[in-house]
C-alpha cells in the first residue's frame, strides 16, 4: 500500500524546486559545452552493496525535466544491489540528462542509505512482534524521500508531520500541566474542532504509564528512555489495552534487547539522521 504523503503533486513540487535550486538561471557548463543535439545513454553504476531506493524517484525526476527521456530499469526499489551493478540506463538528450543527474544522485546516494540501514536494523529483530518506526528526525524538505526510503527498506512510518497524528510528548504534559490535563485537552479540541486522529502519550516512568491508563481514550503508549526491565513492566502493565512504542536513544547493540521486551514498535531517529549514503553515479557511455 502506498503512503498517503506519495502523492504526484507533492513529488512533483519537490522536484521543480529541487531542479530550480541547482539549475536556476542555467546550466551554463552544459548548455555552453554540450550540443543541443547531441543524444547519448548513461548507466546508473552501482559503487556499493545494499538495498536500492530511488529508483521511481529518478525516472520522475527525468519527466519533470525532460519527458522525451527514457528510462531503462534493471533494478527496483526494494532490490538488493553489489559493486558494479547497473541499476538503470537513462536515453535521450545530453544536456537534459547532466542537468538532471545530481539531483538524481543526490536522491538515490541518500534514499538507498537509509533504505539499507533499515533493512540491516529490521533484520536484527526478526522474529519479535516490534516493528522498527522513523521519527521526524529528517532532513527539512527532504523528508517525503527519506520516509520513502524507511518504508521500501521494510520500516514503517511514524506520522509524516504534526497535522496527522498527535503526539503528547514531554513539554506538552509538563506545560498542559500533567498527563491527564493533557489527554484531556486534547480529546476536547479534537471534539471541538471534529477531527479524527489517533493519539499517542509519551511516558517516562511507570506511574506515567498508570497516569495514562487511568484516562484512557488513547491509541499508543510510548515508552520513552526506560530500561528494559521498567519496559517489559510497562508492557504488562498495558496489557494489550494500547499499542507500545520504545523511543529514546536504542542503538543497534541494544535494538535487540528492546524488541524483546514485547513492544509493538520501536522508534529509532538514526534511521534518516545518521546514515551514511551509498555510493552511485551516473556514468555517460562513450
Amino acid at each position: 500500500m502506498r503512503p498517503a504523503y506519495l502523492t504526484e503533486q507533492a513529488i512533483e513540487q519537490f522536484i521543480r524546486l529541487a531542479l530550480a535550486e541547482d539549475i536556476g538561471a542555467g546550466d551554463h557548463s552544459t548548455l555552453g559545452a554540450v550540443p543541443a543535439t547531441k543524444i547519448c545513454k548513461a548507466n546508473l553504476l552501482v559503487k556499493d552493496m545494499g538495498i536500492l531506493a530511488g529508483v521511481a524517484m529518478a525516472q520522475k525526476i527525468f519527466v519533470v525535466l525532460d519527458n522525451s527521456l527514457k528510462v531503462f530499469v534493471n533494478k527496483n526499489d526494494g532490490d538488493g544491489i553489489e559493486k558494479g551493478d547497473i541499476a538503470f540506463s537513462v536515453e535521450g538528450k545530453a544536456q537534459s540528462i547532466l542537468m538532471a543527474e545530481r539531483l538524481v544522485l543526490n536522491c538515490m546516494q541518500r534514499m538507498s542509505g537509509i533504505a539499507t540501514y533499515t533493512n540491516k536494523l529490521c533484520k536484527q529483530i526478526e522474529g519479535t512482534s516490534a516493528r522498527l518506526m522513523d521519527t521526524r528526525k529528517t532532513t527539512p524538505n527532504f523528508r517525503l524521500m527519506e520516509k520513502w526510503a524507511v518504508a521500501i527498506g521494510g520500516g514503517l512510518n511514524h506520522r509524516f508531520a504534526l497535522y496527522d497524528m498527535v503526539m503528547l510528548k514531554d513539554n506538552h504534559i509538563d506545560m498542559a500541566g500533567g498527563v491527564r490535563a493533557a489527554i484531556e485537552q486534547v480529546k476536547s479540541y479534537l471534539k471541538r474542532t471534529n477531527k479524527s486522529l489517533k493519539v499517542e502519550v509519551e511516558t517516562r516512568t511507570l506511574a506515567e504509564v498508570e497516569e495514562v491508563l487511568q484516562v484512557g481514550g488513547i491509541d499508543v503508549i510510548m515508552l520513552d528512555n526506560m530500561s528494559t526491565d521498567q519496559m517489559r513492566q510497562a508492557v504488562k502493565l498495558i496489557g494489550g489495552r494500547y499499542k507500545t512504542e520504545a523511543s529514546g536513544g536504542i542503538t543497534e547493540s541494544t535494538l535487540r534487547a528492546v524488541a524483546e521486551c514485547g513492544v509493538d514498535y520501536i522508534s529509532v531517529g538514526a534511521l534518516t539522521h545518521s546514515v551514511k549514503s551509498l555510493d552511485l553515479s551516473l556514468k555517460v557511455l562513450k
